[in-house]
């Protein structure tokens, strides 16, 4: 295929203002019921229903971007050019988040490129897959990370109790950091569980033990291994 053929196949591929309004509809819905999707089922701890009302405009706005390059490399390049100028400050705190993101994505690429059968069926794929993890995840109805990192002030239990306590209730301990100060200990550690009900027995025990102790847990995603 000659260069010229390519450009004459690549301008003429352009689809009916008809077809761009269904497949505008059919994106807006997808993408609709993947952010209600995600603000029932998602786990992130950021505001899922607020985060989730995105989807859809980004679809859409994807979808508009493609529609109008598709027919036009220039069009495209100039594209590239523009998107090069534009930095993105918003933070992704979930790999979760990053995921439906690009799935909106996906949504608007395959109707602006009037790929609309494909798109669905991709569709109706993943949100099978997603459908069946989060059945899974909510069999063990709390869910707790591997990760913990737990913070023990107390003035009645010496260290030797408290790490016997939690290394009854927790497969991996790891004291952090040890401060004591007029008679207070105030100690840190990183510890590793899959039950909620190892937390509650541990905290129980030491409430038993010292009624006056203090203490916080706190889930740690990012923790290097």
């Amino acid at each position: 295929m000659q260069f010229e053929d390519f450009l004459s196949e690549f301008s003429t591929d352009v689809i009916s203002h008809q077809q761009f309004v269904l497949n505008a509809l059919l994106a807006a819905l997808l993408s609709y019921f993947l952010g209600a999707f995600y603000s029932k089922y998602g786990s992130s701890i950021t505001n899922r229903k607020r985060f989730g009302n995105n989807f859809m405009f980004l679809a859409l706005t994807t979808m508009l971007i493609i529609y109008i390059v598709k027919s036009s490399i220039a069009l495209s390049l100039g594209l590239v050019g523009a998107l090069s100028i534009v930095r993105f400050r918003a933070a992704i705190k979930e790999p979760e988040e990053l995921v439906y993101l690009f799935f909106s994505i996906g949504i608007g690429l395959g109707m602006g490129a009037n790929q609309a059968v494909v798109t669905v069926l991709a569709y109706i794929l993943i949100m099978s897959l997603l459908m069946i993890q989060a059945l899974v995840l909510r069999k063990k109805q709390l869910y707790v990370s591997e990760n913990m990192f737990i913070n023990i002030s107390t003035k009645e239990l010496s260290a030797e109790k408290v790490n016997e306590v939690l290394t009854k209730h927790f497969s991996f301990v790891e004291l952090k950091r040890m401060d004591h100060f007029n008679n207070k200990l105030d100690l840190s550690y990183i510890v590793e569980t899959e039950a909620i009900e190892n937390i509650i027995k541990a905290k129980d025990e030491m409430v038993a033990l010292s009624p006056a102790i203090n203490f916080s847990f706190m889930e740690q995603r990012n923790l290097a291994a």
